[in-house]
């Protein structure tokens, strides 16, 4: 039985580890505007509050808290979104779903973009959106001035995620790498993977790079994935397969250590393709 008293110190231990608390965000003034920030701060509990269809999303993505204000000057306003997810993966994952390669990209914390008066980019852990309802010049041109000044208010470093720099240069899309959190490939038993898309002379093909917590965790991923396409189990902790995926057509598939790379979008003879751009990150 335990002792009273060592009850009561787990129940205080308890209280001090229990969920992380909301962060609230001190947002900066905007000068000539008027700053509201009277809004719920929002948590994992309470996100469907704030969008019902988009709350599943962003909390595959390590959703933690959103603080929002609202600046006012006349009929202009400016309103920003700041979102805090688990690790700048899935910050960038999170940013990642909303960027398109055609956007005016900016300086702007880890990387930025500005459409149509709308500026999103992320940093760190961060992920911010403004929206400004006016098209007016001068309320555009705050919003940005707003955007650099939350930028450099937020903390973290502005680097990319490390995994991204294991891809291939040669032929890779500019600004269509994402990061998918869960379900990849339609397939719930790969545990995330970066994607990029690459173009090799008339061959649009993509890229995936999950990079796993262990090596057995690697080796259940593989299994998995050869069961399901009806494959033997692999003999080695390290291999390639070109598989046939129902969902996906033709997959090359590799693995060693705490790497899977899947590459689709190309035809079961372009194994010389696949071969060079796996080669090129399991050395």
């Amino acid at each position: 039985m335990i002792n009273k008293h060592w009850l009561a110190a787990l129940i205080l231990i308890a209280a001090f580890i229990g969920p992380t608390p909301a962060q609230v965000i001190s947002f900066p003034e905007l000068q000539g505007y008027r700053k509201n920030t009277e809004f719920p701060v929002y948590s994992p509990d309470n996100i469907r509050n704030f969008n019902s269809s988009s709350a599943e999303t962003f909390l595959s993505y390590g959703f933690v808290d959103l603080n929002i204000a609202e600046y006012k000057k006349g009929k202009n306003i400016i309103r920003i979104e700041i979102f805090r997810h688990t690790d700048n993966r899935m910050a960038f994952g999170i940013y990642s779903t909303e960027r398109s390669p055609a956007y005016r990209f900016l300086n702007l914390g880890t990387q930025g973009y500005n459409t149509d008066g709308n500026i999103n980019f992320f940093k760190g852990e961060y992920y911010v959106r403004i929206r400004t309802v006016s098209n007016n010049g001068k309320n555009l041109q705050m919003a940005e001035s707003l955007a650099l000044r939350v930028a450099n208010m937020l903390p973290g470093n502005t680097e990319m995620p490390a995994a991204l720099s294991r891809f291939p240069e040669s032929g890779k899309k500019v600004n269509e790498e994402t990061y998918i959190s869960t379900n990849v490939l339609g397939h719930n038993f790969i545990p995330g993977a970066f994607r990029a898309n690459y173009e090799s002379g008339p061959d649009i093909f993509s890229l995936y790079l999950t990079e796993t917590k262990s090596p057995s965790e690697t080796w259940k991923t593989v299994e998995a994935y050869l069961k399901k396409t009806g494959e033997d189990a692999p003999e080695s902790d390290n291999g390639k397969y070109l598989l046939s995926d129902g969902y996906n057509g033709p997959v090359f598939l590799a693995w060693i250590d705490r790497t899977i790379v899947i590459i689709t979008g190309l035809s079961r003879d372009q194994a010389d393709i696949a071969d060079q751009y796996i080669s090129e990150i399991i050395k």
